[in-house]
């Protein structure tokens, strides 16, 4: 078994390869590369895009990568390759990203990614550290994962979901914060399970055991 995180130069890779390689040798899920040829890609049992900065950068450094957007998409939507998005790599599967500029997302999951705006001075943008997730739907991926359990999150945008079915967690941040997404073989992560400790470490080993 294969899983690719995508390499195009966004997003913390080392650290994630990290955990996905340590949880990969606990669950003999195979090897961890991260990669930036289209044709890994497009063979790999398993895929994880990550992302940090803004949306449209991160778009247009994924479109703009030879042949690797276009992979990545057969993958998922043609051949049902597990997928997991996390931080941008999770808001990337918007219908649209409304920072700076609106920009199309993959579509993957109906919604849009819009600024966190609170009325609690209190609670400062970007939403930073540690909180507690509330689980919405079970899922595989969050087996032995309970409400309460707190994940790591920088981001200043967040996933306004169409389908409540789709949000499968959120925080509270002064109104409810999308956390972890997923429909069919797609999911996302808002927050970093590779600094979540063992909360995330377990979502990501779920996520390597996963058959949908």
């Amino acid at each position: 078994m294969l899983t690719a995180i995508v390499d195009y130069e966004s997003g913390n890779l080392h650290s994630a390869h990290k955990a996905f390689e340590r949880m990969a040798r606990e669950v003999n899920a195979g090897e961890v590369i991260v990669t930036s040829d289209a044709d890994v890609v497009a063979r790999a049992d398993r895929i994880v895009l990550p992302g940090d900065g803004a949306f449209p950068a991160c778009y247009e450094a994924l479109t703009g990568t030879g042949g690797l957007f276009d992979a990545m998409r057969e993958a998922v939507e043609e051949k049902g390759r597990p997928f997991l998005g996390i931080c941008v790599g999770m808001q990337l599967m918007a219908t649209m990203g409304r920072e700076y500029r609106d920009t199309p997302g993959l579509d993957w999951i109906k919604g849009e990614v819009v600024e966190i705006k609170s009325e609690n001075k209190a609670l400062k943008v970007p939403h930073m550290g540690w909180n507690d997730l509330i689980i919405n739907h079970q899922h595989p991926v969050l087996n032995g994962i309970d409400s309460g359990d707190h994940t790591y999150f920088v981001h200043s945008y967040h996933f306004e979901v169409a389908k409540s079915a789709e949000r499968l967690a959120h925080v509270d941040y002064g109104h409810n914060v999308t956390a972890v997404i997923g429909r069919d073989t797609m999911l996302g992560m808002q927050f970093h399970p590779e600094k979540s400790q063992g909360t995330g470490l377990r979502m990501l080993s779920n996520f390597l055991q996963w058959k949908p």
